[in-house]
């Protein structure tokens, strides 16, 4: 099976980066930025510079801009040209643990446990020992009621999406981050588990499925929901998403969280009509996008059908 780790980065090779690289049967593409070091290098994975990118489509390039954590979007494009079956797609300040590697169920059938709720949406969080935090893309207008008495069915299915979780600093909004700060250890006795309902998964520690690809897009220019509104739109698409045990430290890159949450305030505002105009049909994204987004997306399904 051909198995690819994915990620970006303005830095040099960071902890996290390194072991990654160093990973065996795992092959690293790395999507560097205008502001990553000219002499970026990996032992053994691919960086993808400005210029590469530029040759796989200055198109697209242009659409998506720089300086933003969508240029990962290349590294996709190029796992997926190379035959890649499972893509991971990690950030560069997240440090795998032992059993980063070991902790993959994606294509495996097997029994989890499903949280039926009443709600609109499902907060992977709201069923762990830190249940007073909320992940990222959450919607606000439905806070109150996440951590509500839900329903537990065993199910035994096959998965599409993993998104394994992350102790240290967790995937938590800016409002979130400000109020509570934490530092967390995830029980693992909690995981795996499933939802009936859609919920948010990131781009930071997450296991795709070559079927998913196609429709999984870092969107641009919707600040720090491009990730969180790809999650609803694949899951809207039909498919399955199981969360699974941290497998990654987050020693968080250095963030103004002030700037994250003027980012992630686009989020705060669509969220859950988001959720709701893609329950009625997954095409309704695009009235959330706006045009360049949108361009940028239908460019990289031609690119990948090439």
């Amino acid at each position: 099976m051909k198995k690819y780790i994915i990620s970006t980065t303005i830095n040099p090779p960071t902890k996290a980066i390194k072991k990654f690289d160093n990973l065996k049967g795992w092959n690293l593409i790395v999507s560097g930025d205008l502001k990553t070091p000219s002499n970026y290098k990996l032992k053994n994975g691919v960086y993808l510079s400005p210029r590469d990118q530029e040759k796989i489509s200055k198109k697209l390039s242009d659409l998506i801009g720089w300086n933003c954590i969508q240029r990962r979007n290349f590294a996709m494009i190029l796992a997926f040209k190379k035959g890649a079956e499972i893509i991971a797609t990690v950030d560069d300040d997240n440090i795998p643990l032992s059993n980063w590697e070991e902790n993959l169920i994606i294509d495996k059938k097997i029994k989890v446990k499903k949280y039926i709720t009443k709600e609109e949406a499902f907060d992977p969080i709201s069923v762990t020992n830190h249940n007073h935090l909320w992940h990222r893309g959450f919607p606000l207008q439905i806070l109150k009621n996440k951590n509500k008495k839900k329903k537990i069915i065993e199910t035994n299915s096959n998965f599409d999406i993993q998104a394994d979780f992350w102790n240290g600093d967790p995937d938590i909004d800016a409002i979130c981050r400000m109020e509570y700060a934490p530092e967390c250890n995830f029980k693992k006795s909690v995981f795996p588990f499933t939802s009936n309902k859609p919920s948010p998964f990131n781009s930071q520690n997450t296991f795709l499925k070559r079927e998913v690809i196609r429709h999984y897009f870092l969107f641009p220019h919707i600040g720090r929901m491009d990730d969180i509104w790809a999650s609803y739109y694949v899951e809207a698409k039909g498919y399955k998403v199981l969360y699974n045990k941290p497998s990654v430290y987050q020693r968080r890159n250095l963030h103004d969280l002030t700037k994250d949450m003027k980012k992630e305030f686009i989020g705060y505002e669509n969220n859950l009509n988001l959720i709701r105009r893609l329950n009625k049909s997954p095409n309704n994204i695009k009235d959330f996008l706006p045009t360049k987004s949108w361009q940028a997306f239908k460019l990289y399904q031609r690119i990948l059908d090439l």
